[in-house]
């Protein structure tokens, strides 16, 4: 109750007793966040100043994890020149290949959504470790794409046995699961102004046109926001190397992921596993800081001031 628009004392201790229960069932998660996330977020950087072992013990080495990084670990370079290949690789072509696939479902035929829910299977099975074992069986010397190969009367090609195509051919599996950002896609394409479209039309613009000067500036929002998410999914890939070659051959799959989690958990360097990490994590900020500063060059929000 309020008195001359106060609260009476009464209503204060109700109000109390309220926020009381309201903090008692936010706790649980608010000791997960803490302990979970918090905790070993903060760990972790300790750590990549240490020497720490899993099997002994912890010294403070400041910045010589990341010296010995950048300038005397050559796996390192190596393993960040993959991760970016595989990353400038597949967000690119699975983005356009969800695009694509977008804009021919945008269409009113008839079994349209049964053809939608079949593009999109892919996508519910993830990174998983099945799937990656599946693509590993596909492309083997004797397996299915070779035998397609063998019919056509081409020659065969070790997919993973050959430096040239095993990065490629596991880009391969991260672009063909592009069903979540087609859905995305194809949800931002319905909602185009078909009057754009309309005064396109007026205008005598053709089907190229239309696709650049109406489609894309509409949809840039969505696909701003695909390019974000995409982009530091590739950059923590770790499933499809491990599984398929280990990072194999030559390390010419060795991306960072797989070297965090060498480092870490198969020589117990978990210090320099750590540094590994941050480095990883201030990739993810740098990319997504540019793409955020150019943002504004190029995509279009219908509510933003003129």
């Amino acid at each position: 109750m309020k008195t001359n628009g106060k609260k009476t004392g009464s209503g204060r201790i109700a109000y109390r007793k309220r926020d009381r229960v309201a903090y008692l069932y936010l706790l649980p998660w608010l000791i997960g966040l803490v302990m979970l996330q918090f905790f070993p977020f903060f760990s972790s950087l300790y750590y990549s100043f240490t020497d720490y072992k899993v099997t002994g013990g912890m010294n403070w080495i400041g910045l010589d994890n990341y010296i010995r990084l950048f300038t005397k670990d050559a796996d390192f370079h190596n393993s960040l020149k993959v991760t970016v290949l595989y990353t400038l690789y597949t967000v690119p072509l699975k983005l356009t290949m969800a695009l694509a696939i977008a804009m021919f479902l945008n269409r009113d035929i008839k079994g349209i959504n049964l053809i939608r829910t079949l593009y999109y299977i892919p996508s519910l099975f993830g990174g998983s470790v099945a799937i990656a074992v599946l693509w590993k069986l596909m492309f083997l010397d004797n397996g299915v794409i070779n035998a397609m190969l063998t019919a056509l009367h081409l020659p065969n090609i070790q997919f993973w046995g050959d430096h040239r195509y095993a990065l490629k051919t596991i880009c391969s599996l991260e672009i063909w699961q592009f069903g979540s950002s087609m859905v995305m896609f194809l949800a931002a394409l319905k909602n185009v102004p078909k009057e754009l479209y309309e005064a396109a039309d007026i205008d005598g613009s053709g089907k190229i046109a239309k696709f650049i000067h109406v489609t894309l500036p509409q949809i840039s929002p969505i696909i701003f926001f695909t390019l974000i998410m995409q982009t530091i999914q590739a950059l923590q890939n770790f499933t499809s190397a491990f599984v398929i070659t280990n990072g194999g051959p030559l390390k010419s799959t060795y991306v960072l992921g797989m070297m965090l989690y060498k480092e870490g958990f198969a020589y117990f360097n978990m210090g320099y596993a750590s540094s590994i990490s941050w480095v990883i994590f201030a990739m993810i900020v740098v990319v997504t800081l540019l793409l955020f500063r150019s943002s504004s060059a190029w995509v279009f929000y219908e509510d933003e001031e003129k």
